[in-house]
């Protein structure tokens, strides 16, 4: 019974990344019925995974992974989502990794499963650098997954911090439209392989959803 006991309570406690959602989108105001949760999140980079490595080719483990991307979001069950605009890189790993200990702390495999989120986080091996670009380009296509549905008023973001950054400024006032500098940003922000930056790049210029994307008044 008390294998039982640690399998629900780590279910449920990581069940609150259904309902937890993306701060991202929050904050830019998505006008939409649904807006992508945590849990959602951690979907969609994993099959964003299996694409990339299944169309280009990369030598990495891709069991493993998908072990870290599932992973890699539950620091968010105790300490929620928060945005590189609200914390620094140092510090929400700092609170990540003792919330990671109390999420992991009944599971007998506990420390494995730690490991591998360390490794995400440290990101050296070929596995984690991969995970890292899918996690981060994820966002990127989700962005422009809501732009091409219009979700997003740019006028209407006086209390957005990431609105004032300054780069986010620039790419704005180059009069490129929401996702266009989104997805600028993510090239000049992260650490891209140029097969990443293809997909960004035509993402970018591909209306998904054939719907007239919100240009900045």
């Amino acid at each position: 019974m008390e294998k039982a006991k640690k399998v629900l309570e780590y279910y449920v406690l990581t069940n609150k990344l259904k309902d937890v959602i993306r701060t991202g989108w929050i904050d830019w105001g998505v006008d939409r019925n649904r807006v992508e949760s945590v849990a959602e999140h951690v979907y969609g980079v994993q099959q964003l995974a299996l694409a990339m490595w299944s169309e280009y080719n990369y030598d990495v483990d891709i069991n493993k992974v998908a072990l870290m991307l599932a992973v890699h979001e539950l620091e968010e069950t105790v300490i929620g989502d928060l945005t590189q605009f609200q914390i620094s890189k140092e510090e929400k790993e700092k609170i990540g990794h003792i919330a990671i200990e109390k999420v992991l702390s009944n599971l007998s495999m506990g420390d494995k499963i730690k490991e591998i989120i360390l490794e995400f986080d440290e990101r050296k091996t070929k596995e984690a650098k991969f995970a890292y670009m899918c996690d981060k380009l994820e966002c990127d296509l989700q962005c422009k997954l809501y732009d091409d549905e219009v979700c997003v008023d740019l006028d209407l973001q006086e209390n957005n911090k990431s609105f004032n950054d300054p780069t986010v400024q620039k790419l704005l006032n180059e009069d490129k439209c929401w996702s266009e500098m989104w997805m600028e940003f993510g090239r000049i922000k992260y650490p891209y392989d140029d097969n990443f930056k293809e997909v960004s790049k035509y993402a970018e210029t591909h209306d998904s959803m054939s719907i007239k994307r919100l240009k900045r008044k």
